[in-house]
């Protein structure tokens, strides 16, 4: 599963880090996926709909089995 989640990331990452972010797959757990904003990223205020309404969104889609994408403490 997390071989499968991180290519997935790969599909997404050029449009990060166009914008001068990028993302960092942090672990897969019972269908979790916990990711690290970097770079741009990691600061933005509109960070957190990146992650919901980007990332999840393209995972879940992607992976239908994956149930929430969270950023690592």
């Amino acid at each position: 599963m997390k071989a499968k989640v991180q290519a997935a990331i790969d599909k997404i990452r050029p449009m990060l880090q166009r914008d001068g972010g990028d993302v960092e797959l942090v672990d897969v757990q019972d269908g979790i996926v916990t990711v690290r904003l970097r770079g741009a990223c990691a600061g933005c205020p509109m960070s957190q709909m990146t992650l919901k309404s980007g990332i999840e969104k393209f995972l879940k889609k992607e992976i239908p089995e994956i149930v929430a994408v969270q950023a690592a403490q």
